[in-house]
């Protein structure tokens, strides 16, 4: 159960790494970083999408749904004694099996007593160019929510959710003080690299953009090295809520450290009052896919497919 925060700061730790094909390896270094994170000072520790195993989804091969396990597991109970021994708030990015043919891409939320402060299974679902996740990953049915942890309100959303202004909203309305974004993210083979920079700056531009948008901090965590064809970036980041950078990785390995004052979330609303000004009463059109314009002068649009 959630116990009730008693200070303002907290400490991020952001745990940027690569991975092997054992699963196992994969856990215990996991393990052995978020321990090293937490003796730097760090309450909230985030790991990267799936890291307890490559980036499988960059082929179709239903061998890979081995990798799957239940919430609760192994893994969330690995991370749970950890949590608890250190006083610490985990999250875990996890293959999850919830049961025969439906499998999930979750985030789950660990609390500084050991128990799972709740999950959220990603929404959104990509399938390009060695990004094949829609073969192995049903679509969440559980909203954005966020969770009350030690520490502080947090929501965690995953990869491809970072590009999309309305799940950073749904997910800052519920409350985030936080919005995690565990990812894999990288280099595809033969792009341009001119264009593959400019994807780079745009995917750090899109999350800042949430944090100035909803007045909230916002945290990726990417994993690094090469997996088969893609070259992951790295480059994993804290911001504040005016978009700042507080802290940022290169393209190795690290152990990041962000100390967030969450006093300046309120601050910042008041000063952007962007919540506030919202025209919740004009938005309903955002329930359609696309909005077909009327052939005939001014009337209203009426929504696609």
């Amino acid at each position: 159960m959630a116990l009730k925060r008693t200070r303002n700061k907290v400490t991020l730790g952001l745990i940027q790494m690569s991975a092997e094909e054992d699963s196992n390896a994969n856990l215990a270094r996991a393990l052995e970083r978020i321990a090293g994170a937490a003796k730097k000072g760090a309450q909230i520790i985030c790991l990267q999408e799936l890291f307890r195993s490559h980036y499988f989804c960059q082929r179709e091969d239903t061998r890979n749904f081995k990798l799957a396990e239940s919430i609760p597991g192994p893994s969330t109970e690995a991370l749970g004694q950890l949590a608890k021994d250190k006083n610490i708030v985990i999250v875990a990015s996890l293959f999850e099996k919830r049961a025969a043919g439906i499998y999930h891409n979750t985030a789950v939320v660990i609390d500084a007593d050991g128990s799972i402060a709740g999950k959220y299974r990603k929404m959104h679902i990509p399938d390009d160019p060695l990004y094949y996740e829609k073969f192995y990953f049903t679509p969440g049915d559980l909203g954005f929510p966020s969770f009350k942890t030690r520490y502080a309100e947090i929501a965690a959303l995953v990869c491809w959710d970072q590009w999309f202004p309305e799940a950073a909203r749904l997910a800052s309305l519920s409350g985030a003080e936080i919005l995690f974004y565990p990812t894999a993210i990288g280099w595809i083979p033969n792009e341009p690299r001119t264009v593959a920079q400019h994807q780079r700056g745009a995917w750090e531009l899109m999350q800042r953009s949430h944090a100035v948008a909803n007045g909230v901090y916002v945290a990726s965590v990417n994993r690094v090295g090469r997996e088969g064809k893609l070259k992951f970036w790295g480059h994993s980041f804290v911001a504040g809520p005016l978009g700042e950078i507080v802290v940022q990785g290169g393209d190795r390995e690290a152990i990041l450290i962000a100390q967030c004052d969450l006093r300046r979330i309120e601050e910042t609303r008041q000063s952007w009052p962007f919540l506030r000004d919202r025209r919740i009463d004009a938005y309903g059109s955002l329930h359609s896919r696309f909005l077909e314009k009327s052939p005939i002068g001014n009337k209203a649009p009426r929504g696609g497919s």
